[in-house]
């Protein structure tokens, strides 16, 4: 293999390229993307990128020197719009194209678009890029409304930030609770709590019709209730893969690229990384696509072992923070399909859950008991069995409050 090209200068693709120097890759390695900026740390953009615009300047994975120094080829600004796979050839939008031996797949993921009628959409915000952080910045003025349409993770950072900033704030969310697929509704409830501890007005189970925008502000209507205003409007209902430009290359796509155990795809040569892999993870005997950060650094890597010849499976058990106002949430396994929740009992400013399923400890969410976390992450890893974890966490104390058909039940400790 004499060429590497890695689609996507995401946290997954600058890992692969890195891990391909470690292990010895000599080749030559092409890193590809649409952004012009060079490779850059995308967390910060709903915290820290939108309090003070000096953060710019330290938000790029490695320096360009670091680039030069490993040899690693640097396509910015070049979108990548087709993919020849019988020969092996990238085809970008300014009409160029790029050969390759091995090919990593690591585009990462866009805004999904929001599901109701918006006016002029060009208007309403969403957070992907650090482009989107600036503009985004740009309307976060003291004394202004900012509606968040979404109680997803992104929602709920921006909504502390520009609590932080002076701004009243509403989030509006489908769903009884927030983060409801992620934690279910009584972590979702507690940490609704903490925002509006923060001053963050949340409206749940409510149904968005409309947006529409007038003069400097915006009016969006409900299928009940009164409307709301708003002068800046934030769109956080999720994210898709990026796989359009995939599209008759004869990858195999649904739900993102789907790969073996190793994270090598249906076509020789090709494997996957990030935000778009959708892969089968042993530890958990489940598919799964993972958009956080700590996979992206984690698939990367693996993904350069792939593409070098080894085989390896990846499994992994997923770990991811969220900073909502002055609570750090930590997670690390699966919630979803729990069968078994314990939760002990919550304070203000601290929380620790266990999600059970088949009778072995699936994940944890804690807050501000980092320790107990990494004790929870290896538990998983081992696939510790319920009652032992859930009997020690609960000091031998355990109720069910759960009744057919309710969904996990809820241990009282």
């Amino acid at each position: 293999m004499r060429h590497v090209a890695i689609v996507g200068a995401s946290l997954a693709g600058v890992h692969a390229a890195e891990a391909l120097r470690e292990r010895g890759f000599e080749g030559e390695i092409t890193l590809v993307d649409r952004e012009a900026s060079l490779p850059y740390d995308k967390p910060p953009l709903s915290k820290n990128a939108l309090l003070d615009d000096g953060v710019d300047a330290e938000l790029p994975l490695r320096p360009r020197a670091w680039y030069d120094e490993h040899q690693i080829g640097l396509r910015l600004g070049q979108g990548v719009v087709g993919l020849d796979t019988a020969a092996r050839t990238l085809h970008l939008n300014g009409g160029d194209a790029v050969g390759y031996d091995g090919l990593v797949l690591a585009t990462g993921s866009a805004a999904r678009p929001l599901p109701v009628p918006c006016g002029d959409p060009s208007r309403i915000h969403r957070l992907r890029t650090l482009e989107d952080a600036r503009r985004l910045r740009a309307d976060l003025l003291p004394g202004r409304h900012l509606v968040v349409v979404g109680g997803g993770f992104i929602g709920l950072e921006v909504a502390a930030t520009a609590r932080r900033l002076g701004l009243d704030v509403t989030v509006v969310e489908t769903a009884a609770t927030l983060l409801n697929r992620a934690f279910g509704p009584q972590v979702g409830g507690w940490i609704r709590q903490v925002h509006e501890r923060n001053g963050v007005e949340i409206r749940c189970a409510v149904a968005l019709q409309e947006i529409s925008s007038h003069g400097d502000g915006f009016t969006l209507r409900f299928a009940e209730g009164p409307t709301l205003s708003a002068d800046v409007v934030v769109g956080g209902v999720g994210a898709v893969p990026q796989t359009d430009w995939l599209e008759g290359s004869g990858v195999d796509l649904g739900n993102g690229v789907r790969c073996a155990s190793d994270l090598s795809t249906n076509v020789p040569s090709v494997v996957a990384a990030g935000d778009i892999a959708y892969w089968h993870n042993a530890l958990f005997s489940e598919d799964m696509r993972v958009e956080h950060w700590t996979n992206a650094v984690e698939q990367g890597r693996h993904a350069a072992g792939t593409l070098l010849g080894d085989r390896e499976a990846h499994q992994s058990v997923p770990y991811f923070w969220t900073d909502q106002h002055d609570a750090k949430v930590r997670f690390v396994g699966r919630a979803d399909a729990a069968d078994d929740l314990v939760i002990e009992e919550p304070k203000p400013d601290a929380l620790v859950a266990l999600y059970g399923r088949n009778g072995v400890l699936r994940g944890a969410v804690c807050v501000r008991t980092p320790r107990r976390l990494a004790e929870y992450r290896e538990a998983i890893r081992n696939r510790t069995p319920w009652e032992e974890v859930a009997g020690h966490f609960a000091g031998g104390r355990s109720t069910s409050t759960r009744e057919p058909g309710s969904g996990p039940a809820v241990q009282e400790v």
